[in-house]
């Protein structure tokens, strides 16, 4: 028989519903550094982003942060962002129920974020039991996406071969990441009325069409 196919899911917005809180906070943090910073201005440039990418981009923009400021910035963000998910953080809507569908399919996360902040939100969430240890952090790796060496190690760590690997993201560095990565990927497009689905990659639009889209592959491959 052939062996189930190996999912890599994102973290923010594809597992939990985190980028409201993380918009939220950044709106608040950055404007305190001297960065104008808004929530709507995350959801709609930056998701999913790098955070020293976003802060660059913002220096660039509006002058550059007093040396040595960054650090203080990133740990008042980390703490503000951990705290928030612990009291506020929810699945996405559906995708509990998807996982115990897919559950006989090895799964990893593989996100931009730190290592803490992915534990933090499979805690948080009671998402652990569906990935144990399996969680891939830009951070650890020193590759964030979208460059597909992200999606590659993690692939290669969990002993999967691309071809036999589904990305499932919802934010375009991502997407990015697994069609360069030579993956299968599965857009969780939840703003279809203002975001298009890259070539190349699956559209849905709800948790709850992950597992038949997942068949699907699989029996295609």
């Amino acid at each position: 028989m052939t062996p189930p196919l190996c999912l890599l899911f994102d973290s923010d917005g594809t597992l939990v519903d985190s980028e409201i809180l993380l918009a939220e906070v950044m709106g608040e943090i950055l404007p305190a550094f001297g960065l104008p910073f808004s929530a709507a201005q995350y959801l709609a440039e930056f998701r999913g982003v790098r955070f020293l990418t976003i802060v660059q981009a913002l220096e660039r923009r509006h002058g550059a942060l007093d040396a040595g400021r960054f650090p203080v910035l990133e740990r008042e963000m980390r703490g503000l962002m951990e705290t928030r998910m612990r009291a506020e953080l929810a699945p996405i809507v559906g995708m509990p129920e998807a996982l115990a569908e897919l559950a006989h399919h090895p799964k990893a996360v593989v996100s931009n974020g730190p290592e803490g902040k992915i534990r933090c939100a499979m805690e948080s969430t009671a998402l652990t039991e569906h990935f144990g240890d399996n969680l891939f952090s830009a951070y650890t790796l020193g590759v964030w996406k979208p460059d597909p060496a992200l999606y590659r190690q993690a692939a290669a760590a969990m002993g999967q071969s691309p071809e036999r690997c589904v990305v499932i993201d919802d934010a375009a560095v991502g997407i990015t990441a697994g069609l360069e990565a030579g993956m299968q990927v599965i857009h969780l497009n939840r703003f279809p009325e203002r975001e298009a689905t890259p070539p190349g990659a699956i559209a849905i639009h709800h948790a709850r069409e992950l597992p038949g889209a997942i068949a699907r592959l699989g029996a295609a491959a």
